[in-house]
């Protein structure tokens, strides 16, 4: 579930709960202190992957702490 899994700091990317690193940015800064889930599928085209500076495809948290 996404509960479990952990939120990068830097770019909010969600990874799988045993990273040690994010797989999107490589930051080790991961956190399970994470709320709201959001999937952007076409980067490109979406409202809010621009209003997070998003321009990968991929799951991400909407805020982290």
């Amino acid at each position: 579930m996404a509960e479990d899994r952990l939120a990068c700091r830097e770019c909010h990317h969600v990874n799988d709960p045993d990273a040690q690193t994010c797989a999107l940015c490589g930051s080790s800064s991961l956190t399970e202190d994470w709320a709201g889930y959001v999937i952007i599928s076409k980067p490109e085209d979406s409202d809010i992957a621009e209003e997070m500076n998003v321009s990968e495809a991929g799951a991400y948290a909407l805020k982290v702490r």
